[in-house]
């Protein structure tokens, strides 16, 4: 990883170097650029060339806290170097987008904002870099939704831009036993009769700062980010607290924003089939969350791509995962947190065994100015341990975390199992249900808390009108399906569930999300009756409902369906009406999670 300030400087110049010139060019925009320079301390005579600028996600959870000293330590990095190598640079203030905390928000109304709030961070960080006419750019990133929304605004903004995870927290552990614990372990024991052992859980399962530490959808995304090649593959893993995130990586970021400015690397240089194809290997082979189908998508679209079409199809995705082991003990199927994993040598060992494995294109660019290959070299990483990190020839699983599955409850495909989180239920590939349905997570959640001796072995929960404009946003399931993981692991038995919303990273079981077209939209999820049968095959890659096979027996479903809709003014009557504004803009634009379930036109 190499800089040169002074090709930089080279690179960067533009612009008048007196102040005569500054006067003569437009006063009334200028005393602006005047007063904010001399207030921050800066050089007047900069007011017209490039400018640099850092990004932060802030919001109101743990996952947030360690934001502002990172963007501090940054934007201090940044401001010594423009004096110490005299860059032609204008430094401008710190800017911050808003997150929502999904551990907090998680089975509530207010969770539809989590996925909004990914799209609401992508135009706050639009708007920024285009007014400002950023031209060189540090992003802090935290939570799962808001590095997302920054990554697509600076890929489309395609200036030379590096990313900092702030980083993930450490494990609580239980005062008695010294286990590790997490928010998963608080979810799950939210539906156990012990009040004391629930208290003991939300006192000492989340310490400290950081986002979620297991293999949960942060942790999947800055995974996704770092292999991607737009953060330094050695910073995903250490947590918020590490020193190393405000006493050394500050400078090596400011290195990497030098080196892209002066060899003309540009974020889109960097994002290519061949880096997302990367990306997305390294997310299955650590059993990652299943928005990465939804993240992914999105990403690949901001720079240019369209990933079932450019990367991969969702054939070639199956047939990857089947080959692709998992080589990580993480949380949520595991036992391990990514404070282990750095521990056991960090993303970089991660990759170092794929990538020797032949699973891995070692040639993409990275923000170091490196390929993959010569940034796993430079950084040395040790060796599987088979304790947290796995060999490909010993792996934890066999087969790769997440499937992809069509039928005729799912046309267009894109339904998505984790099977590297499926505890029980798939017999010889292949689990047969009982269909019990809700028109809401909220329906759900009662029935689970009210009547939970009511659920049998082998049914399928069926949660509907939560998709992208059901909802609206298409909110996680974390409540439901921790209800229902303790529930099976009580009772020993298997309740599968399918919904046309999505899942947490956290979620495990027998569970298939973005089931679509969703029922909003009149998709076949919307149809299914109590006491229908589901069969998944995970042979044969299909969701089905085998009354809809029967093409006479669809029609008059799909015939009341619509009757329904039309007596209600265009809307389903188990659909939640939407007053916010926001939630409007969602239903009234959502794309459907194969395209990503943003607000973008098509």
């Amino acid at each position: 990883m190499t800089s040169d300030p002074s090709s930089a400087r080279d690179a960067t110049a533009s612009g008048p170097r007196t102040f005569e010139d500054i006067l003569s060019s437009n006063p009334g925009r200028d005393v602006q650029r005047v007063g904010t320079a001399r207030f921050l301390g800066q050089d007047v005579f900069k007011i017209h060339d490039p400018v640099w600028a850092v990004v932060g996600n802030l919001g109101d959870s743990q996952c947030y806290l360690g934001v502002n000293e990172k963007v501090t330590a940054v934007q201090a990095a940044m401001a010594r170097r423009i004096a110490d190598a005299d860059l032609a640079v204008r430094l401008i203030a710190p800017t911050f987008t808003v997150g929502v905390s999904d551990g907090q928000l998680n089975g509530t109304p207010e969770m539809r904002f989590s996925l909004v709030g990914r799209e609401l961070v992508h135009d706050a960080v639009a708007v920024h870099v285009a007014a400002n006419r950023v031209a060189g750019l540090i992003a802090v990133v935290a939570c799962d939704k808001p590095p997302v929304g920054t990554v697509a605004a600076l890929l489309e903004h395609n200036v030379p831009a590096v990313i900092l995870s702030d980083g993930s927290i450490a494990p609580g552990h239980d005062p008695h036993t010294g286990a590790p614990i997490d928010l998963v372990d608080a979810f799950q024991a939210a539906s156990s009769p012990d009040v004391a052992a629930r208290t003991e859980i939300t006192l000492h399962a989340c310490p400290g700062q950081g986002s979620c530490g297991g293999m949960f959808t942060y942790n999947t995304m800055q995974t996704f980010i770092g292999v991607l090649g737009l953060e330094p593959l050695h910073m995903v893993a250490p947590t918020s607290q590490d020193p190393r995130r405000l006493e050394e990586f500050p400078d090596e970021l400011v290195d990497c924003l030098l080196t892209m400015v002066a060899r003309g690397i540009r974020p889109r240089d960097i994002v290519t089939p061949a880096s997302l194809r990367n990306a997305l290997t390294v997310a299955i082979a650590m059993g990652g969350s299943t928005n990465v189908m939804l993240h992914s998508v999105e990403i690949a679209r901001a720079a240019g791509w369209d990933l079932w079409n450019d990367v991969l199809s969702q054939d070639e995705f199956n047939e990857l995962s089947r080959r692709l082991p998992v080589i990580v003990n993480m949380r949520p199927f595991g036992a391990y947190s990514m404070v282990d994993v750095e521990a056991s040598g960090g993303l970089p060992a991660v990759v170092r065994e794929l990538l020797g494995a032949g699973y891995l294109d070692g040639s993409t660019l990275t923000c170091t100015g490196e390929t993959l290959a010569q940034q796993v070299e430079r950084l040395a990483p040790p060796a599987p341990d088979h304790r947290v990190i796995y060999s490909t020839e010993h792996p934890i699983k066999d087969t790769g975390g997440l499937r992809l599955l069509r039928g005729n409850l799912a046309p267009d495909g894109g339904a998505i199992l984790k099977l590297a989180g499926v505890e029980s239920g798939i017999v010889d590939g292949v689990f047969t249900g009982t269909a019990r349905v809700f028109n809401s997570e909220r329906e759900v959640i009662a029935a689970l808390d009210e009547r939970a001796q009511d659920f049998r072995d082998n049914d399928m929960v069926v949660i509907r009108y939560e998709g992208p404009r059901g909802a609206p946003g298409m909110p996680e399931m974390l409540d439901p399906t921790s209800k229902i993981t303790t529930i099976c692991r009580q009772r020993g038995i298997t309740i599968a569930l399918m919904t046309d919303a999505r899942f947490s990273g956290g979620s495990v079981g027998l569970v298939i999300g973005h089931v679509a077209p969703e029922a909003f939209l009149g998709g076949p999820i919307a149809l299914v009756h109590d006491g229908d049968t589901i069969v998944v095959d995970v042979n044969r890659d299909r969701i089905d409902c085998q009354e809809l096979a029967d093409p006479a027996e669809a029609q008059r479903r799909r015939g009341v369906w619509e009757a329904a809709v039309a007596s209600n003014a265009g809307r389903h009557p188990d659909a939640t009406p939407v007053t916010h504004r926001v939630l409007a803009r969602m239903r009234a634009s959502a794309q459907p999670a194969l395209r990503g379930g943003g607000m973008n036109a098509d």
